[in-house]
């Protein structure tokens, strides 16, 4: 693949900083060592400025070219999940319960590594804005930068991120105009009812059966309340109630995630639900709270933004290993936010065979570091050239 030559002459660095990363996953906000390691990089690097806090421990790293022009965006996510690594690589996870089962540390080193060759060489004109983001899988981070003023801040014209796509060949891209990742909500039931013996079932008003009836009842949503092509994922995906054989409990617990495109059909979710829950506690005899958290908006990409990004990723992996409009997927992410503000692209990038994301044997491929962080070089060169 033609990646960027002054890239792949240092990709051997990339894949240290990687593997250090992978060794310090830090959760949401709390990013300080992965932020600190980042930071000393970025200076060593020579960037112009360095805005450090931001949405805690994110930040914003800028690079002047040579002229005026706009600012464009590069953004990765820094954070990782609570989860027990089970890779067995000799640079695995030193914080217990902690991973980078996401390749959230291989986002992170592609930044950097086009942070330097931007740095060394300034062919564009205008500026470009590295955000190093906490807290995608979890808190917002995304959506608390933009809050915070990043966009109108540093002026940013137009945005853009990458992710790694497991099961996909290496070196390989994939996006699509307009809406590629859904909007993700959560529900929460707590039902509340009386226990006793679990042999005088007609002394109590039964938590469990509620529960077990609200959970078939909220998966009719899908097959009875929607337009059968229009995207929509309703799955309950805990239930937790009772302690032992012999005793009906007080109360049950079911929580469960919501993905949708269409507003219209986010809110007859939530209508339905609402119905659902009330109507069968009452034909249960139990008392019944909905709680339903509207999370991140879908990810829509702007569709020129799409085409440009498709064509730049043509240049680095060829005609062959590109596909442009690949549909959209029931995943989210909060780089959503951002898009919300700013025209922009995200894509995914191929990395081969292996376990999927978020399971305790995922490691990021380092052999598509370069591959990365020569996409978002040539971004910027194409998209601010000199004139």
């Amino acid at each position: 693949m033609p990646v960027v030559n002054r890239i792949a002459d240092f990709s051997a660095d990339m894949t240290r900083w990687r593997q250090y990363l992978h060794t310090i996953p830090e959760l949401e906000f709390e990013c300080h060592e992965t932020a600190a390691f980042v930071a000393e990089r970025l200076r060593e690097f020579g960037v112009d400025e360095l805005h450090e806090g931001i949405a805690k421990t994110g930040m914003v790293a800028i690079i002047n070219g040579q002229g005026d022009g706009p600012t464009i965006g590069l953004r990765a996510d820094m954070d990782a999940l609570p989860i027990t690594e089970e890779t067995g690589v000799d640079y695995a996870s030193q914080n217990p319960g902690k991973m980078h089962a996401c390749g959230h540390d291989g986002h992170t080193t592609m930044l950097l590594g086009a942070a330097r060759y931007l740095a060394e060489t300034r062919n564009f004109s205008g500026r470009v804005a590295l955000i190093f983001q906490p807290a995608e899988e979890d808190g917002g981070g995304a959506g608390v930068m933009v809050e915070e003023g990043i966009m109108d801040r540093f002026d940013i014209s137009q945005v853009y991120a990458l992710h790694n796509a497991p099961g996909f060949a290496v070196g390989t891209f994939y996006t699509t105009p307009g809406p590629i990742m859904a909007a993700v909500d959560t529900f929460e039931v707590h039902i509340q009812g009386v226990g006793g013996h679990g042999a005088m079932p007609h002394e109590t008003r039964d938590p469990v059966m509620a529960a077990c009836g609200i959970a078939q009842a909220i998966q009719t949503i899908v097959s009875r309340n929607h337009y059968a092509l229009d995207d929509l994922v309703v799955s309950v995906t805990q239930i937790h109630t009772g302690t032992v054989n012999n005793v009906i409990p007080d109360t049950a617990y079911i929580n469960g995630t919501v993905r949708t495109f269409d507003p219209n059909v986010q809110q007859m979710v939530m209508r339905r639900m609402a119905e659902i829950v009330e109507g069968q506690a009452k034909s249960y005899g139990v008392e019944a709270r909905l709680e339903y958290n509207v999370d991140y908006p879908a990810t829509i990409n702007d569709a020129e933004k799409a085409g440009f990004a498709t064509e730049v990723a043509r240049e680095i992996s060829g005609d062959d290993r590109v596909t442009g409009n690949t549909g959209r997927e029931m995943g989210a992410e909060d780089f959503s936010y951002m898009l919300q503000k700013r025209p922009g692209a995200y894509l995914f990038l191929g990395q081969g065979e292996g376990a999927g994301l978020h399971h305790p044997k995922y490691n990021f491929n380092d052999e598509i570091t370069p591959v990365g962080a020569s996409f978002f070089a040539r971004i910027v060169e194409k998209a601010q050239p000199l004139s």
